[in-house]
C-alpha cells in the first residue's frame, strides 16, 4: 500500500514534465560511455531479474539495441562475451546481494562499464560499480518484494527514455506521459483489494496455480508466480500464454487455477489461450485492463483495471503487478 508514494518519491526531481526531459545525476557523466556500448547486460536475481526482463523489452523497444537478461547466479560462474564494449546493469534492492555483487566483480575483471540501480544508499553494489541510480523506494519490511519490483521498472524506463534522449530518439514521449499518471492508477487497483480477497477464498486450498501474460505482461506472470510461491507456500508457474500449450496444458483440470494478466496487445490471441483452458475445465482469473463482455463470460473471476487502457503497453507491468501481489497477500493470510 506504500508503492503510490514510493513511485512519487522515485520520480520525483527526475523527470521535466513540462519539456518531458530525464535527470539522472548518478549516471549522467557516463552517459557518452553508455551510449557507445554495443551489447547492454542486465543482471539481477529472484523479483529484480524479472524487472530486468521488462526493462530488456523496454531497451529494445526504444533503443533498438542488444539487450541480455542474466542471472546473477549464471553470469558469475559461466563464460560470457562481456568486454570493454559492454555496459552491465546490476539490479538489487538492498545492494548487498553475493552473486549480483560477484557478476559486477567479473565483469569489471573484463573491462565493461557497470552501473547499479538499487534501494540501499552506501551499499556495496552502489560502491563497487562505476555509477548508478537510487531507487528511493523506502524500506521494503517483507521478505517479498512489492514496492522495489515496481520502482525498478519505472527506473528503467526511466534509464531508457534518458538515453533515448541523449541519442536523439524520440520514442519515449508516451512511456513518461504514462508513467505520471501510474500513481493515481495504483491508488485506484488498490480500492480493488476487497474483490480479490473474496477470490482468494476460492482457492486457498488448491495445490498449483499457473500464470500466463504475453509480451510485457510475461515477466508479470513469472513475478506472480513467484509471490505465489514466496509467502502462500502453493506451487506456481509463470509462462508464455502462447507456450501453454507446449506442456502446462496437460496439467490443466478443474483443480488447477489458471491466472490470465490480459492487454490490449495480444488480446485476440490470448482469448483464444483461454478458450483453450476452459475447454479442460481450469478456473480461469482474468487481469485486465479491457472492458470486454466476451473476457468476462469465459473467465470465473474478472478483475478490471479501470482507466488503465490507455496508459502505453511498456508501463503496463507497473498496474497489472499489484493485483497480483494483492492475490498473493491475501491467500496467504487465509491460509
Amino acid at each position: 500500500y506504500e508503492q503510490p508514494n514510493s513511485l512519487l518519491n522515485a520520480i520525483r526531481g527526475r523527470i521535466d514534465y513540462k519539456d518531458n526531459k530525464i535527470k539522472l545525476g548518478g549516471i549522467h557523466d557516463w552517459i557518452q560511455n553508455i551510449n557507445k556500448a554495443e551489447i547492454l547486460y542486465i543482471t539481477a536475481c529472484g523479483t529484480s531479474w524479472h524487472a530486468a526482463l521488462i526493462g530488456s523489452y523496454i531497451f529494445e523497444e526504444i533503443l533498438n539495441i542488444p539487450v541480455k537478461v542474466e542471472y546473477a547466479s549464471e553470469l558469475r560462474y559461466r563464460e560470457i562475451p562481456i568486454n570493454s564494449k559492454s555496459a552491465v546493469i546490476a539490479i538489487s534492492q538492498s545492494g548487498e546481494t553475493a552473486d549480483t555483487l560477484s557478476a559486477i566483480k567479473k565483469a569489471k575483471d573484463k573491462n565493461a562499464l557497470t552501473m547499479g540501480i538499487v534501494n540501499v544508499v552506501g551499499s556495496s553494489i552502489s560502491r563497487e560499480t562505476d555509477c548508478g541510480i537510487y531507487m528511493h523506494a523506502g524500506p521494503e519490511i517483507g521478505v517479498a518484494s512489492t514496492k522495489a519490483f515496481t520502482i525498478q521498472v519505472v527506473i528503467l524506463a526511466l534509464l531508457s527514455s534518458f538515453i533515448s534522449q541523449k541519442m536523439k530518439i524520440e520514442k519515449s514521449r508516451s512511456n513518461l506521459e504514462s508513467i505520471k499518471k501510474v500513481p493515481g492508477l495504483i491508488n485506484e487497483i488498490l480500492n480493488l483489494s476487497d474483490e480479490i480477497f473474496k477470490i482468494a477464498k476460492e482457492f486457498i486450498n488448491v495445490n498449483n496455480f499457473l500464470y500466463l501474460g504475453r509480451g510485457y505482461q510475461f515477466p508479470v506472470a513469472l513475478e506472480g508466480a513467484l509471490k505465489l510461491k514466496e509467502i502462500s507456500y502453493i506451487h506456481a508457474e509463470g509462462y508464455p500464454a502462447a507456450e501453454m500449450k507446449h506442456g502446462p496444458i496437460a496439467l490443466i483440470d478443474d483443480k488447477m487455477p489458471v491466472v490470465v494478466i490480459v492487454t490490449k496487445n495480444g488480446f485476440d490471441k490470448i482469448i483464444s489461450n483461454i478458450q483453450e483452458v476452459k475447454a479442460r475445465g481450469g478456473k480461469v482469473i482474468s487481469i485486465t485492463t479491457i472492458d470486454s463482455q466476451n473476457l468476462r463470460e469465459i473467465s470465473d473471476h474478472y478483475v478490471y483495471l479501470s482507466n488503465c487502457s490507455e496508459i502505453d503497453n511498456s508501463i503496463t507491468p507497473l498496474l497489472t503487478s499489484i493485483p497480483l501481489q494483492l492475490l498473493a497477500y491475501h491467500i496467504a493470510v487465509l491460509k
